[in-house]
């Protein structure tokens, strides 16, 4: 490899989805649709042999699209249940969104369905719309290359996040709904809110029914209540399917440039990535450019996507890039390495606990996005209160459940803000579907934050994001965290004509 300049190391490396031993996808050439199959799989998740679901593409997990390549795939279901894919961040026509009945039914074994639109370029990724599927890991990444990523001198790298547990995903769920942690009850799970305090801002807009939903505590709970920050202990933390037992390893230049595109695909664990001693750059949220932020921790919550660069020195070395579970020890992470380089065993457990990711939404707030919307008038303002506990384990959008809810409501092509009031002591990465929309306010101060399709919301904050409606259609609103989404977290915005 190192006989190699390094736009030839480059070139050699670009069809490369993850280095070493993840399963790569190909980027795909041609008019022909892709294939992509829903199946299951076997991991060695520290020495025990688990099987799980994935999404296999041409050459392994996932799918890269070149530049301007049309999203043409055929998905075959060849597991044994009803399945259906979402393709988490891009804007496909409602009827190949990916959600069960809305409109289209489960894709059922054996049964193939064909799907055909222009994707956003970026970092994204396809999962399963079932909760407890999700739970088994069917889910993958789909990146869609830029001109520029095709042209720049780097090295792309992708870190794909999950949580498992070798226990049925109905057991798991099962004992959350219990109040069981599950696991070994590492973490602790709750830390104190610091500073956090009832602003007149948080008032607005709250009507007594929305008062009355507040989970008990909850307007007492500024003072300095306990956050919930995890409701489950899972028993392995993984990696591009690894753990740090066995991690992922590299293999980089020296002095090289890496593009680093980072997917929480977690059920429900939110990560800080740590670059330790390799300085970063966060250049992209969800696919869409930002300012680059300088730094060596960034965190991001279900669903969310980080592009990072990073210079590494122009010598031989390896560096670690860990992914630190929030308010715990566990973390996982891969390791890029230059050829021969002598690489350290890491312990799957930290010395200390990993704060709480942007309870004060610090890293939120520096954001600011490259290519904000347009400026032009509103047209219509919603309030979404977020609201739930864990005892009973029930979570609402605007005091209702996914089936007793009433939908959010805007008519196509109207600018729209939905502001999410968080009332519980859990944060929400709310994602809505079908839309890409900027964070424009966070506890009532203005900002021209970051593009996303999902946005992190702490308790007892306020975040405000501006979109543009889109298709006349039904289209989902529901927290990332799937035993939250399960428990009833979801609603639809509807989108008439």
């Amino acid at each position: 490899m190192n006989t190699l300049s390094r736009r030839g190391f480059l070139a050699a490396s670009a069809a490369a989805f993850a280095a070493a031993r993840f399963p790569r996808a190909v980027m795909a050439q041609g008019a022909a649709p892709l294939g992509l199959s829903a199946e299951t799989r076997t991991l060695d998740v520290n020495g025990r042999a688990a099987t799980v679901f994935g999404l296999a593409g041409p050459s392994g997990q996932g799918l890269i699209l070149d530049p301007g390549q049309r999203f043409r795939v055929d998905l075959t279901n060849n597991l044994d249940v009803g399945t259906i894919i979402h393709w988490h961040g891009q804007i496909p026509p409602n009827v190949q969104d990916g959600v069960p009945d809305m409109p289209m039914p489960l894709l059922q074994p054996g049964e193939t369905r064909s799907y055909d639109f222009t994707p956003l370029a970026g970092t994204f990724w396809m999962h399963s719309h079932v909760p407890i599927q999700e739970i088994r890991l069917l889910a993958a990444p789909l990146i869609v290359r830029s001109p520029e990523d095709t042209e720049a001198d780097r090295q792309e790298v992708t870190l794909f996040l999950h949580d498992f547990a070798f226990k049925a995903p109905e057991e798991v769920l099962a004992e959350i709904r219990s109040g069981q942690r599950g696991g070994d009850g590492a973490g602790n799970g709750a830390q104190p809110m610091q500073g956090m305090s009832m602003g007149s801002g948080m008032m607005q807009g709250m009507d007594q029914g929305a008062m009355g939903n507040l989970p008990m505590g909850g307007m007492m709970g500024m003072g300095g209540m306990a956050m919930d920050l995890n409701d489950y202990d899972w028993d392995a933390y993984l990696a591009n399917d690894r753990t740090l037992s066995d991690p992922d390893v590299v293999q980089v230049e020296r002095g090289g440039r890496i593009r680093l595109r980072v997917i929480n695909a977690a059920a429900a664990t939110v990560f800080w990535i740590d670059t330790g001693s390799a300085a970063a750059r966060l250049v992209a949220t969800d696919g869409h450019a930002v300012q680059p932020l300088s730094g060596t921790r960034f965190g991001l919550a279900m669903g969310q996507r980080l592009d990072l660069e990073i210079d590494l020195p122009n010598e031989a070395g390896a560096w670690p890039i860990l992914a630190l579970r929030e308010g715990a020890r566990e973390r996982t992470g891969l390791i890029l390495a230059t050829a021969g380089a002598e690489i350290q065993r890491l312990d799957g457990m930290a010395e200390t606990e990993a704060p709480a990711f942007d309870a004060d939404l610090a890293q939120e707030s520096r954001l600011v996005a490259l290519n904000p919307l347009p400026d032009r008038p509103l047209d219509r303002g919603q309030i979404l209160m977020l609201g739930g506990s864990m005892q009973p384990y029930v979570w609402t959008i605007n005091g209702a459940v996914w089936g007793q809810h009433r939908p959010v409501t805007a008519r196509s092509g109207e600018r729209v803000i939905l502001s999410f009031h968080n009332m519980s002591m859990m944060g929400h990465p709310m994602h809505l579907h079908g839309h890409k929309f900027q964070v424009v306010g966070l506890n009532g101060r203005a900002v021209s934050g970051a593009i996303r399709d999902t946005v992190h919301v702490p308790p007892m904050t306020m975040v405000d994001v501006g979109l543009d409606a889109g298709e006349a259609a039904r289209w989902m609103l529901h927290c990332h965290h799937m035993p939250h989404l399960e428990a009833g977290m979801m609603t639809e915005f509807a989108v008439s004509a």
